[in-house]
């Protein structure tokens, strides 16, 4: 078990459209360790880029909120169909302690991969298709801050900069840190 930073907002690999997963071989211990990461962070779902990592994949568990037992792992995932209309209140991992009403399609088609590399077709919805939506718009670069109107952006703008202070503070203690290995 190894445990991952989170990333926080403010960081540019967040920002940033993921790259294609095409090395099947070499994600299994990453997803792994995203896993723990996720269950000690308890967070239903992470997407590649929240621990540093510039790959399209992204782990979900709601089985402990919804009557399912399955944990889902979505490779190069693409919503390529939605429809209807749903609020709900969102968190992030990368956002820690903001929370924003969140207007998301209720359904959704996702084309994804499995970790075997198996092309699939599904559709989701619920807190596994939000849960879903959530974590494509972190792959494409989008957080809950830009899913919400300015005013309400407005008034979380003090929470976003702390926490974009925090992280560019973090960037430099590491940076500081890889510095000193010879």
């Amino acid at each position: 078990m190894t445990l991952m930073d989170i990333i926080q907002y403010g960081h540019p690999i967040l920002r940033k459209k993921c790259e294609k997963v095409t090395d099947f071989d070499a994600i299994p211990k990453l997803i792994g360790d995203m896993f723990d990461t996720m269950y000690e962070e308890e967070g239903i779902g992470l997407a590649a880029n929240q621990v540093g990592v510039d790959l399209n994949l992204m782990i979900i568990d709601v089985s402990h909120t919804e009557e399912t037992d399955e944990i889902h792992t979505l490779i190069n995932g693409e919503i390529i169909d939605s429809w209807g209309e749903s609020i709900f209140e969102e968190g992030c991992l990368s956002i820690p302690e903001v929370r924003l009403e969140v207007k998301r399609p209720e359904f959704i088609k996702l084309k994804y991969q499995t970790i075997n590399g198996d092309k699939k077709e599904d559709e989701f919805s619920g807190l596994l298709g939000r849960a879903i939506q959530h974590e494509i718009d972190h792959l494409n670069g989008v957080f809950i801050v830009d899913r919400v109107s300015p005013l309400v952006r407005m008034q979380v703008k003090k929470q976003l900069k702390e926490i974009e202070k925090e992280s560019n503070m973090k960037k430099r203690s590491i940076n500081r840190k890889e510095s000193f290995v010879l």
